[in-house]
């Protein structure tokens, strides 16, 4: 009788064994699947983005957060001077963080060429 039990117990146990596992996979998998759909894009992300403001230059034409549009005048650790407007007297201080896109002189210059083919 008291094998009969004991198989019981042991047929009993292998189901909640193979269901831990399991859990253990799908967890796995899970978090696996919130990597690769939040932190690795978040990531790339701010890598560009730091590449992008390494590579600011006095001349640039920038864009802000603030859907604004102006060149940069002049570069410090963590701030920018950006000129805005056609009379060249308004002139704002501002961080770097503000900067949305780069757009370099030489870029500005490919384009318009580009566009001036296509016609």
């Amino acid at each position: 009788m008291s094998g009969l039990f004991l198989s019981a117990l042991d047929s009993a146990a292998a189901p909640a064994a193979l269901g831990t596992s399991y859990y253990f996979i799908v967890l796995a998998v899970m978090i696996a699947i919130m990597y690769f759909i939040t932190i690795r894009p978040q990531r790339k992300q701010e890598k560009e983005k730091s590449a992008m403001m390494n590579t600011l230059a006095v001349g640039d034409s920038v864009r802000t957060t603030g859907g604004f549009i102006g060149t940069l005048v002049a570069i410090y650790d963590d701030k920018v001077i950006v000129e805005f407007g056609s009379n060249k007297n308004c002139r704002i201080p501002m961080y770097k963080e503000a900067i949305v896109a780069v757009e370099k002189p030489e870029d500005a210059v490919k384009a318009e060429s580009a566009k001036k083919e296509k016609k």
